[in-house]
Parts: structure tokens; sequence; C-alpha cells
């Protein structure tokens, strides 16, 4: 993204965040996020009022934090959307605070009809409220979509938008990038009977999908060859500490998110699973966090549902690195002598030639292929 509105902040001046705590919310091309606080202390001013379109970079409050000094009195600027922001923009006049429409404030929506909302593309604040104490409800969400208040089932500005923000990002991949790929197939006969046996122990909710270990390959491989992980800026590669596997996810209106899973290689299967599951429901609700579509250092795109055999991607920059994989099914492999049928899954690496080749994009698959041989580790 290059820049987004803000649409609501969530604290005033005087008010104590601590950091996790939701701020604020922006709308972008693609979703609209819950924008994170990321240190403790209490709101000193907002700059940025609601409504506003600014680029990505712009400072949008001041927080003071416990023994610093309060901030300047002087006005921030606050850049307009469309223009690059620049490190010493001319100074502006003083931002006016927020003033969202009181009845924004008073808005009385069921979690359900929320969430649906956010699915349709339907915007609350012209919903007629017809639920106890004025409170909108899921019936009323869809009679305000079937009337087309504001842009129907699909939302096609929304969605023309997020096409013209993904063409953005993949015509710049691909002019600057120099990609290589490389894929293999990998047996999944061990790793399938393994997960098999270990879903007969656990309840149906609790049930790990076969995607997961693919996941969880990615993210221990992501340690054996760092050259994978992390992001290609001015100065160069700079590799990630931390493996934040981005998650390729479509959206029910079209188009498709990409947000993280954060230290996945730290996370057990089923904290895995969970936080699968959690990422793609809120995906498609509209409701992710600023860190999780700000942190992917990795992104994995896997199309197996779709019957794909298999998927070469582009790399999202600034990353270095995509990893991609079609549906499992049985083909035929030679074992001890015979040919006999396998199931198994096609593996492709998308990789940025200049920070890595393809002898350390070869030893990577190899790595995710030795980890899916020995589950139990995973």
């Amino acid at each position: 993204m290059e820049a987004g509105t803000l649409t609501r902040w969530l604290v005033k001046p005087g008010d104590h965040v601590k950091r996790g705590d939701i701020v604020a919310v922006v709308q972008t091309e693609k979703a609209d996020v819950d924008v994170e606080v990321f240190a403790t202390g209490e709101i000193e001013r907002i700059v940025v009022p609601e409504g506003q379109k600014v680029p990505v970079g712009t400072i949008l409050a001041m927080l003071h934090v416990e023994g610093e000094a309060p901030a300047a009195a002087a006005p921030l600027p606050v850049p307009t959307a469309g223009a690059p922001p620049s490190p010493a923009p001319p100074p502006a006049a003083p931002a006016a605070p927020p003033a969202a429409p009181e009845t924004r404030e008073r808005l009385r929506v069921s979690p359900a009809a929320r969430r649906r909302a956010q699915e349709l593309g339907v915007d609350l604040s012209v919903v007629p409220a017809t639920g106890p104490e004025g409170s909108i409800t899921l019936d009323d969400v869809a009679k305000a979509d079937a009337a087309g208040k504001p842009a129907g089932g699909v939302a096609p500005d929304r969605a023309s938008a997020m096409r013209r923000a993904i063409a953005a990002a993949m015509s710049r991949s691909n002019r600057e990038i120099p990609h290589y790929y490389l894929s293999c197939e990998i047996d999944m006969g061990t790793a399938l009977e393994w997960l098999t046996a270990e879903n007969a122990k656990r309840g149906v909710a609790e049930r790990i999908l076969p995607a997961v270990l693919l996941l969880k390959a990615v993210a221990l491989a992501a340690r054996d060859v760092p050259e994978m992980n992390g992001f290609w800026t001015d100065a160069g590669f700079r590799p990630s500490p931390s493996i934040h596997l981005g998650v390729a996810i479509s959206l029910r209106s079209g188009g498709l998110v990409t947000p993280a899973i954060h230290d996945a290689d730290r996370k057990p299967l089923p904290e895995l699973m969970s936080a699968l599951a959690d990422l793609v429901a809120r995906a498609r609700a509209g409701s992710l966090r600023s860190s999780e579509v700000s942190d992917p250092t990795l992104t994995v795109t896997n199309l197996g549902d779709l019957g794909v055999e298999g998927v070469f991607g582009v790399i999202f920059p600034p990353q270095v690195a995509l990893v991609g994989f079609g549906r499992i099914g049985d083909r035929p492999r030679v074992r001890e002598g015979a040919v006999v049928p396998r199931p198994s899954v096609l593996a492709s690496l998308a990789a940025d030639h200049r920070a890595s080749d393809g002898h350390r994009g070869g030893q990577f698959l190899v790595a995710i292929d030795a980890l899916l041989q020995k589950p139990g580790s995973l």
C-alpha cells in the first residue's frame, strides 16, 4: 500500500495505552486494518483527524512514554495522499482533533452483523437499524446489501482498488526482482500417516490440517537457510531474526491478502493450526491487525484445495522468497525397486537472485522435504 484513510480513532488525548492496544482503524485498498501501538504511554495529541487519507509513514499521533520529555508543541506536518512521504516536509497547520459524527460513537451493532457487513462491504453508518434499542441486526445488513447501500454484495469499488494494488505490487516485483524458480516433488506418505494417527487422538475441532505441516516445515527450513527469510533494502539484504510467515488468503469478494503468522517456527502444531484458522477467519471478516499485514518475512501460497498441481508465485516486495504448494495427491514413485502410488505434493520456490542463488534455494527445498519425512519433530 502507498496510502490509507484513517477512518476511526479509538483513543483520545490523555488516554493511557499499552503495547499491543488497538488505537485506530485505517482503511486500505485491501482491508480495514486495526492499528496497534508499539509502546506503553499516554496519548499526547492526535495529528491526523478521522477521514483523512495520508501516505504510508505519516505520523498519526504523539505518544508520551514515561520518562521521556513531552513532544514539542509545534504542529506536525500532515502529508496529503498521492505525494510520497518526505523526511522534512514544510510545516502544515495544526491538525484538528478527531471529529467523528456522534452517531458513529452511538452505533449499536451485533458482532455477527458487523462481521457480515465487513464481508459484504456494507457501510454501517447508512444502515437503518430495527433491532432492540436501535441496534443493527443481521437482517438490517442483508436488506441494506440487497438495496445496494452502498456497494452491494461484492463491493466493486474496494475490489477494483484491491486488484489495482495487487497489480501494482506484482508489476514492481517483476520489474525490480530478478526471480529464479525451483521445484521438487515431496513424498507426503509418512507425514499423512503420522497426521492421521495424531488426529485420531483429537476431537474434530482440534484436528490439524496437512497445510499446517507444510507451513511448519517452511518455517523451520528458514532457520537453516536464512537467505530466504528477510527483506531486500537499498542497503542490500537484511535477514530477519524472526520468522513471520505470510499466508496468502483469498477473500470472498475477490482478491487476496497475505497477513503474517508471527514466530511460526516456534509454534507447536496445534497452536499453529489455531493461529491459521483465526487468521483466515479475521482476514475474510476484514479484521486484521497492523502488525499482521506489515510483518511477513516469507510468504507461503497453497492452492492445493483448488486441485492445482503446482503454483509458481511472484515475490511480495520487499521479501526475497515465496513458497508455493499444489494439491496433495497420489503420484507414481519408485520404492524398493517398484513403482507405487504415493501421496505427494509439488513444492516450488520463487527467490530473489540478489539475496541467494540456486544452490541455497535447492538446499531450502531439500530441508523442507527432510522435515516432512520426520513429522513428529515438527
